[in-house]
């Protein structure tokens, strides 16, 4: 999976470099290339942002190959953006809320420690292309943009989540304390809010 995410980033960037009327590129990658870390690096910090990277030996230890892949490929992709002097932004996006979600998705694996760790994210397809066109667009948009609009905070949202990728298996009662525990969000995406907000508002006086 990281040999072929690899060659992927490595080749589309390097077709974009040989591409003369191309002005931006807006690569795709994901929230798992920012959050898995060891927990005493992640107890450190209140929050984690565009600025973090997931620790790949972390990764490899615990075969979370979704996240590895994804952090490796990006960051050859900014290697080679760098290199060829393209000017590329990343949207770095959370779990995509699409029909035919399934648990073995690979972004899922680790899902529990993501959940309490604060970093369990998801994104509405909607969302994450207008995300894409915003950054895009946006003449002062630089380097990487976490994407989402849901986190998985509490014991409803892990249950409705639960269900949906696995309709029919029963769903045990809640503790007293699960039901009532909220998990602090510790991924930030205030980043890409602002943009956005910014963007739509510009939008809003033009018309």
């Amino acid at each position: 999976m990281v040999e072929v995410e690899v060659r992927a980033a490595h080749n589309v960037v390097e077709a974009c470099a040989r591409t003369e009327t191309i002005d931006k590129v807006v690569f795709t990658s994901s929230a798992t290339a920012v959050l898995w870390r060891d927990n005493n690096s992640q107890s450190l910090a209140s929050d984690l942002d565009e600025r973090h990277w997931s620790d790949v030996n972390f990764c490899r230890k615990f075969k979370l190959w979704h996240a590895l892949s994804k952090t490796v490929a990006e960051k050859t992709a900014w290697a080679l953006a760098m290199d060829r002097d393209i000017n590329m932004l990343s949207i770095n996006g959370g779990l995509l809320m699409e029909p035919h979600l399934s648990i073995t998705h690979p972004y899922l694996k680790g899902a529990a420690e993501m959940y309490e760790c604060g970093t369990f994210v998801t994104v509405d397809l909607q969302f994450l292309v207008d995300a894409h066109i915003c950054v895009f667009e946006d003449v002062s948009s630089y380097g990487r943009y976490l994407c989402f609009n849901h986190a998985i905070t509490n014991h409803e949202d892990a249950i409705h989540l639960a269900r949906l990728l696995t309709p029919y298996s029963p769903s045990p009662p809640p503790s007293y304390e699960e039901a009532n525990m909220i998990i602090q969000q510790r991924l930030s995406n205030k980043k890409l809010n602002k943009v956005m907000v910014d963007f739509e508002s510009e939008l809003l006086l033009e018309d």
